[in-house]
């Protein structure tokens, strides 16, 4: 009994050696990749810890308070391992997206819907292949009437619909992400097949 007390007390103390050594090695890699942030002069940002980032820094429901004030307007952080460069308040992301609308024109995709649509698409593509698409899109809309007069009355109808959703919220804060799609959706459903779809349509060719 003492023997396995013995071995079951080395081989916890075995284990907990191991942690430790694994987690000064994250340590050290996470330090070396700080050293190397530096080094290509990324934005200005707090220290990470290893694989949590600066999550623990971080206020989630408004993560951009955080830092706002210590770094500026445009600063770096680690969502885990994730390095993502953050640009806080109207001028700063007018001055990326209108005076540097190339640099920053593309969206982050994550590997696996890069796998699935071989950077094809609208949605989630970039580069030429996103600016041909969109144009063929562009020209094909127009011919339905997108930018001209005509579809004016279909976005005033879909906006009534839009309207009675979100009175449905009685003034409540709610997501207008997806009543939002909804509308979009259903206008160019009007555009190119003449009819709307419900916001609640269960039928799989609905809008959900």
């Amino acid at each position: 009994m003492e023997l396995l007390t013995a071995f079951l007390q080395s081989s916890s103390s075995v284990s907990l050696l191991g942690t430790l050594v694994v987690l000064l090695l994250l340590y050290i890699i996470s330090n070396s990749r700080c050293k190397s942030q530096e080094d290509r002069k990324d934005p200005p940002g707090p220290k990470r810890l290893p694989l949590l980032g600066n999550l623990l820094q971080l206020d989630l429901q408004r993560p951009y308070n955080t830092l706002l004030k210590k770094y500026g307007s445009v600063f770096t952080v680690y969502l885990g391992a994730k390095k993502v460069v953050v640009l806080a308040g109207y001028k700063t992301v007018k001055e990326a997206l209108v005076n540097h609308a190339e640099e920053f024109g593309e969206r982050d995709v994550l590997q696996i819907i890069k796998d699935i649509n071989h950077d094809h698409g609208i949605t989630w593509s970039n580069g030429d292949c996103w600016k041909e698409m969109r144009r063929f899109a562009l020209t094909n809309l127009r011919d339905f009437g997108m930018g001209k007069k005509a579809i004016e009355d279909k976005i005033i109808e879909e906006s009534h619909y839009l309207i009675e959703v979100f009175k449905k919220f009685k003034g409540e804060a709610f997501d207008t992400s997806q009543p939002i799609n909804y509308a979009v959706s259903n206008i160019i459903c009007s555009m190119v097949y003449g009819s709307r779809f419900e916001y609640d349509d269960p039928e799989p060719g609905g809008l959900r």
